[in-house]
């Protein structure tokens, strides 16, 4: 467990930055960090956790939040927090909105959305995430209330239910904080926006049944899955019900909506390659629709993974060298033969792990490969390929 801050603590870290340059000028390594703790004890007694805390988590929120380096933050905070990238996309949905963010916590979003909207407020019923919040973002204006219980009109309600408990991610709805029905149910009718974990079971929430615009949007950065976020109300798209949003960090990006073609051919034999879709369209269930924006195929209805006899620009792909049945004596023996040193394995629609299976290949050769292990039909199929081409997997 990281340091629990206190009101007074933030008093003091917010007029304190000699006193947090002088401990930043330490390396708080585990090789350092006993002889550091003494000297920081020695120069600041016990403000002296308050402020090795404060400097360690600003270190650790430096890829994520790079605006954060003068930032009073928590533990908690920097884990929930939106990496910056995703934040902005979602800001530039909201561009000339009036906003109301029910959970601002330290203030991460209403940092990005005070440069789109209209106007924007927080609150939050953690005195000390909000004394933090004024200080972050001095110009927006924050209050204590609770998140379901409606202190704005005329407002885009943007919440982000807490959905970590002991260090460990929450998956059902009902045991978010605040919990999403009852978030769902304070603002009926309301423009929401709720940003939730990318695992989460939205379909458990029936969002058509509540509202006549509903849209979930599945959002990756640089290959990485890392939010659902559902829009209710005006805010969202009345043509779409679910999209995948592709985001890079180098300022490009691309979506794919269930309101686009998905009619492709199911009755293809794999092609030249084997495609993988971006996690964000996988979980947003819009991988037909992908496949038929790119002339693509599935190799089984069934099953996410793709084919066809070119790579979408962006996306990442193997090159075909063989089909053989899965059995690991079969595969053993074509690795060998083909020099395998090194090899991605890609599995969906069979129970395999692959940290398990790899050693069991044996693989003493120096050629990088990639081995795709699914199911078409009832059988199970290894396809034997050349290494990745495109962007690198980080899911």
């Amino acid at each position: 467990m990281g340091y629990s801050f206190e009101l007074d603590d933030v008093e003091y870290l917010a007029g304190a930055s000699d006193a947090l340059a002088a401990v930043g000028d330490r390396p708080l390594t585990p090789a350092t960090l006993v002889s550091d703790i003494g000297r920081i004890r020695s120069a600041f007694g016990d403000r002296a956790a308050a402020l090795i805390e404060t400097v360690t988590l600003r270190r650790k929120a430096a890829t994520k939040l790079p605006f954060a380096g003068t930032w009073l933050v928590t533990d908690d905070a920097v884990q929930q927090a939106t990496t910056e990238q995703v934040s902005r996309h979602r800001a530039e949905r909201l561009r000339g909105r009036r906003i109301h963010d029910v959970t601002c916590s330290i203030g991460t979003e209403l940092h990005t959305l005070r440069s789109a909207a209209d106007i924007v407020v927080g609150s939050d019923l953690d005195p000390v995430r909000l004394a933090m919040a004024r200080h972050n973002v001095p110009d927006v204006a924050v209050l204590r209330a609770d998140a379901v219980v409606s202190t704005t009109r005329g407002t885009v309600v943007v919440a982000d239910p807490g959905r970590r408990a002991g260090g460990r991610r929450r998956h059902d709805p009902a045991a978010l904080e605040p919990p999403l029905p009852d978030l769902l149910d304070a603002y009926a009718g309301r423009d929401l926006v709720v940003k939730c974990a990318p695992g989460l079971d939205v379909d458990r929430l029936d969002l058509a049944s509540r509202h006549t615009r509903a849209e979930v949007e599945l959002v990756s950065l640089d290959g990485a899955v890392r939010e659902a976020c559902i829009w209710l109300g005006e805010v969202a798209d009345p043509a779409v019900r679910r999209r995948a949003t592709v985001l890079r960090s180098d300022g490009s990006s691309w979506e794919v909506t269930d309101a686009d073609s998905d009619d492709i051919d199911d009755d293809r034999a794999p092609g030249r390659y084997i495609v993988d879709p971006d996690g964000a369209v996988v979980r947003a269930g819009l991988v037909r629709h992908y496949a038929a924006r790119h002339g693509l195929w599935q190799l089984d209805p069934r099953i996410a993974h793709l084919t066809g006899d070119a790579i979408p620009e962006g996306t990442a792909g193997f090159e075909i060298l063989d089909r053989l049945p899965f059995t690991e004596k079969v595969l053993r023996r074509r690795l060998a033969e083909l020099g395998c040193g090194s090899l991605e394995i890609l599995v969906r629609g069979i129970d395999v792990d692959p940290a398990l299976l790899r050693p069991r290949l044996d693989l003493r050769g120096a050629v990088p490969l990639g081995l795709v292990i699914t199911r078409i039909g009832r059988s199970g199929v290894a396809f034997v390929c050349g290494p990745r081409t495109g962007p690198q997997r980080n899911e």
